[in-house]
């Protein structure tokens, strides 16, 4: 059993900040020690990773991407092979990915293929929400043996009427059966019925450019789906998870709610923190590459977001990670915005950029592992084994240089994308060396990992609600 010895950085996890060595063996964290005490002095190491002057903390959570995931007539240009490494690069070291049932079929269907498309290929480890397209008794009852052998979140949308869209009744039931099996509901919170209608007008109107992708998908109508589905979720007994929060009303909805003493989470990515309408309106069509779901917005909604992570009011920052290629993806929506698909690349962009936030004190420096981390994992039914450094823990740790500089560019990142949402943005703060399960998969700035080593990670209910 081969053991690995971190000595000299500074252990940062949720809760605490510790001048600590880190024991690994057989692919667990086996124990910390503060520096130099006759505990850590005495532990004999097959490898011993030198941290001094660095950050060691748990790999990243990303409990929200798209690999492979067929939109308007193409696929996210990231396999779970390439997504998975540049997730790897980017310090993050389990992904939740979303399998999709296709409406008229069940449920399980779905599920099996995204096992398929996933085993083998994975270079860090990963776990499954279940997007729902079709409630109906079947699926219903398919809910609880998904639950039981481990994917524990059900994904609906108010949104995409005809692709995957749920009405209120189909929600309720949903949520009903989730309070009985104690599955999550997340929700895609936007009213796509009255969004189809906009859209239809702008068209028509001739305004066909990426910057009306966000002029029609009013703050007002995300406000009004995440209200909408709170008091559902009320209704049926339900938890509920908002996915992409981006609009102060809607965190002001969440807020009132989490006030009530309701069991009612939101998630925000960092484009919503880090980009704004202004890169929608970018010309030449440059805007396509911003074109996301919920829409980016204009730049002062951007510390009501903030805000919402330091009063945790919101809990988690995932990244919605779901790449199309500007060259012949993105511009399938040249002359129509409602063609282009919807997405943008993240995966190893993430903790980088929080931690720009870190720097620019926006959070704290536990908080950052906190919302990057931790809170996914607890909130996933992944914790502890997931998102912290302690003993029993698996050992997903990060060697993270916060000194480092860098400057995001797509000609440098290592998702399978032709651009960066984030080119030319200055980043202080690096991941040097990360670990899953105590293999080294990116050893200095060098990536030693390998498709196949990523194990697939059934999940535990809710830890969020204990």
């Amino acid at each position: 059993m081969s053991r690995t010895v971190i000595h000299g950085g500074l252990v940062v996890t949720a809760s605490d900040e510790i001048h600590a060595d880190v024991l690994i063996e057989g692919g667990r964290i086996a124990a910390l020690a503060a520096h130099g005490t006759d505990a850590a002095t005495s532990w004999t190491a097959d490898r011993t990773i030198d941290a001094s002057g660095k950050y060691v903390i748990p790999g990243g959570v990303d409990a929200h991407t798209h690999m492979e995931m067929p939109f308007g007539g193409t696929y996210a240009a990231d396999t779970f092979e390439t997504g998975t490494r540049a997730a790897a690069w980017g310090g993050t070291t389990t992904i939740v990915d979303f399998a999709i049932q296709t409406v008229g079929r069940a449920v399980r269907e779905g599920l099996d293929a995204w096992y398929a498309k996933a085993d083998g290929n994975c270079a860090i480890d990963y776990a499954f929400h279940m997007i729902l397209s079709d409630v109906n008794e079947s699926s219903l009852k398919e809910m609880d043996l998904l639950v039981s052998e481990g994917v524990t979140s059900f994904k609906l949308f108010m949104a995409y009427p005809g692709v995957f869209y749920s009405d209120d009744g189909q929600i309720l039931r949903a949520m009903q059966r989730a309070a009985g099996n104690g599955g999550l509901i997340m929700m895609h919170a936007e009213n796509g019925i009255a969004i189809d209608v906009l859209v239809e007008q702008a068209l028509a109107a001739g305004r066909t450019d990426p910057r009306y992708h966000g002029d029609v998908r009013k703050v007002a109508l995300e406000a009004e789906a995440t209200h909408r589905a709170i008091q559902l979720a009320r209704v049926a007994g339900s938890p509920l998870y908002v996915v992409h929060v981006s609009a102060d009303e809607a965190v002001a909805e969440l807020a009132a709610a989490r006030h009530k003493g309701l069991p009612v989470f939101g998630e925000t990515c960092p484009q919503y923190l880090f980009l704004s309408t202004d890169n929608l309106a970018e010309p030449d069509f440059e805007g396509a590459k911003y074109v996301c779901s919920t829409p980016l917005r204009p730049k002062e909604h951007q510390e009501a977001l903030w805000r919402g992570l330091r009063n945790n009011e919101l809990q988690v920052v995932s990244t919605d990670h779901c790449p199309f290629c500007f060259s012949g993806q993105k511009e399938m929506g040249r002359g129509d915005f409602s063609k282009i698909p919807n997405g943008m690349p993240g995966v190893e962009n993430r903790m980088d950029l929080l931690h720009q936030a870190v720097v620019d004190g926006h959070i704290s420096r536990r908080r950052w592992i906190e919302i990057a981390c931790a809170s996914p994992a607890r909130m996933f039914g992944l914790y502890p084994k997931k998102g912290t450094i302690a003993p029993g823990a698996d050992a997903d740790v990060v060697i993270y240089d916060p000194h480092a500089e860098q400057t995001l560019s797509a000609e440098t990142h290592h998702m399978n994308v032709d651009y960066s949402a984030y080119e030319g943005k200055r980043i202080t703060g690096q991941v040097e060396t990360v670990l899953s399960r105590g293999e080294v998969v990116i050893d200095r700035r060098k990536f030693t990992g390998r498709a196949g080593h990523g194990m697939y990670t059934p999940r535990a209910t809710s830890q969020y609600l204990d």
